[in-house]
């Protein structure tokens, strides 16, 4: 999915109420980190370093500029009575912790039991990957994932489980494993 990079800079700003930094600003501070490190940017490897930073970084936010409620908002009604549950296992994400800009690798199980309408099953999988594309903690994503999908579809209930590897604690810090299956 390639991001809309004229969405995230819309999000951004209205997000914060500042204007959003220029690419080149964002290029630079790269540079500076990496001289921070004790490393020369200018040097072959790294000279395009900063820029492969900051296409990486649309990426990896690029859930700033999608709308969740928007996603969900096309469902289907003959649903010919269909009340059981329906469940999506083991959707894939990849975000980053809001403390430390490290990878959180994971997955999560999406449950709804529906009232009168369903949603596209992918949908579900969509509403995942917008908020795992933002600054997050695991107890927030789990909570958005899970009050969108109640305020948008209206079920009988809504559940969510993640599970996930935080780099912030195994790469870091205590060094500790945390088992994402």
């Amino acid at each position: 999915m390639t991001p809309n990079v004229h969405a995230l800079d819309r999000a951004s700003a209205s997000l914060s109420g500042t204007k959003r930094p220029a690419r080149a600003e964002v290029e630079a501070a790269v540079r500076t980190i990496i001289r921070w490190t004790g490393e020369d940017p200018e040097r072959d490897g790294l000279r395009e370093t900063p820029a492969r930073v900051t296409r990486s970084f649309e990426e990896f936010f690029a859930g700033y500029g999608q709308d969740p409620v928007e996603i969900l908002k096309k469902t289907f009604e003959e649903i010919e009575g269909y009340d059981e549950m329906i469940v999506l296992r083991g959707i894939r994400f990849e975000s980053h912790c809001e403390h430390h800009m490290a990878p959180i690798i994971g997955q999560a199980w999406v449950a709804y039991i529906p009232n009168g309408r369903v949603v596209g099953i992918s949908k579900l999988a969509r509403v995942v990957d917008v908020y795992a594309r933002r600054l997050q903690i695991q107890e927030k994503m789990t909570a958005q994932i899970a009050n969108t999908i109640n305020d948008v579809l209206e079920p009988q209930g809504v559940g969510v489980i993640i599970k996930a590897s935080h780099h912030c604690m195994t790469t870091r810090g205590v060094h500790k494993r945390t088992p994402t299956s």
